[in-house]
């Protein structure tokens, strides 16, 4: 890859290296499918050959060499250092306190982290249906810190969810000695910076911009007054090696067949 083709990532691509870098070598990361995979596999790939990924349909120690198109995929098992019960993940590795990171994505979120990915509208009477929950309260309250990623617009950020699925951060009454033993949202990565809840308020700040994104280009992106960090960081653009391996990493119906 030259250095012209390197120039020409997308906001997706830059999505996915600054969430893959917030991975430290050798932490233990509870994986969602989509977004949260493809940057966790990354890290994997990269800086952090030594990060174990777990998924919950009982893979640890995946090492796929495709992203996956669900926690079933059958690669996730084959190239898992064990596979487990779904009740031995949850109850021995998850609410055990073996899990430094979870890796989540949503339909929305709000100003403290809170998430949904449960219905759009009502929920009598919803536009759309989501997937659901799974396990993504219990990976929240849990881990100890959870990252979240998901693509910038007034639907996506908003004042009021429409249905609380995930609580993001605990307030006084919902406590991490109440709820579990993590401490929430830690990081939000979105296709137009990083977002940290604020040590006293909790509300989600931006603190990292990227290349050619505004203060203003988020505030338009969410449906609240956003907070912007006094002393705002630049995102350094991927590297040549961060894009060539995120662009090796296809799930498997892309993967090109040869005759």
């Amino acid at each position: 890859m030259t250095e012209a083709e390197a120039a020409s990532y997308t906001a997706d691509e830059m999505m996915a290296v600054a969430a893959a870098r917030r991975l430290e070598d050798g932490a233990v990361c509870f994986v969602g499918i989509g977004l949260p995979s493809r940057a966790a596999n990354l890290a994997r790939a990269t800086h952090a050959p030594n990060c174990v990924l777990i998924y919950e349909s009982g893979a640890i120690g995946a090492k796929p060499r495709h992203l996956p198109l669900s926690i079933g995929d059958g690669e996730l098992a084959e190239t898992a250092d064990a596979v487990v019960s779904v009740p031995e993940i949850f109850s021995y590795w998850l609410q055990g306190g073996r899990i430094d990171v979870g890796f989540l994505g949503a339909a929305q979120i709000d100003r403290h982290g809170n998430l949904n990915s449960t219905v759009i509208g009502e929920y009598e009477r919803p536009k759309v249906r989501l997937p659901g929950a799974g396990g993504a309260p219990e990976i929240a309250a849990w881990c100890r810190e959870t990252f979240v990623m998901l693509r910038q617009t007034p639907r996506t950020f908003v004042e009021r969810l429409d249905f609380l699925t995930t609580v993001g951060q605990p307030s006084d009454s919902n406590a991490p000695s109440a709820r579990g033993g993590g401490v929430g949202v830690t990081c939000v990565v979105t296709d137009l910076g990083v977002f940290e809840p604020d040590p006293e308020t909790r509300e989600l700040t931006m603190t990292e911009l990227f290349p050619d994104v505004t203060a203003d280009d988020a505030r338009e992106a969410a449906g609240w007054n956003l907070r912007i960090a006094a002393a705002i960081q630049l995102v350094q653009p991927p590297a040549i090696d961060e894009l060539e391996a995120l662009r090796a990493l296809k799930p498997a119906n892309q993967q090109t067949v040869s005759s």
